[in-house]
């Protein structure tokens, strides 16, 4: 065996397609463009979002209201997780809950929220805390850092 001879096996390389190139090539007259229209012209180009002059989408469609380019998206943790989750005397901080699987993310800002009680003393690291959150938290003699 040489080099030489080293086919790749049959059926591997397709031939590319010969557009435009007369009867030989298998894709004559037409070219595969199909027959008429705008599409089969020299140099047409459609955006993907043209509709051929019929009122477009995105103006046919009602507009309400607007999406505020700084608002701040919060992973909420509630006080209820918070104890069911950790022993007493525990830090919270963002890292551990993401192993927990209470958020998905550490770097993502996090916000605790009072749902449930709490009666263990835990020190909450976290983005955001709620009015009533922190109030409990305190209550139950732990400690809310702001990160």
């Amino acid at each position: 065996m040489n080099l030489s001879e080293i086919r790749p096996p049959k059926g591997a390389r397709k031939k590319r397609k010969r557009v435009g190139c007369g009867p030989g090539s298998g894709h004559g007259k037409t070219a595969t463009r199909g027959s008429k229209g705008q599409k089969s012209r020299s140099g047409s180009k459609t955006r993907s979002w043209f509709e051929g002059g019929q009122m477009p989408f995105q103006r046919r469609v009602p507009k309400r209201g607007f999406t505020p380019r700084g608002k701040k998206v919060f992973q909420v943790v509630n006080l209820e997780d918070l104890e069911k989750t950790f022993e007493s005397n525990s830090d919270v901080q963002p890292a551990v809950l993401a192993a927990k699987g209470l958020i998905k993310k550490a770097r993502l800002p996090i916000k605790v929220l009072a749902k449930g009680d709490i009666k263990k003393a835990l020190t909450v690291t976290a983005d955001a805390f709620s009015k009533s959150a922190k109030g409990k938290i305190e209550a139950a003699g732990g400690k809310v850092q702001v990160r």
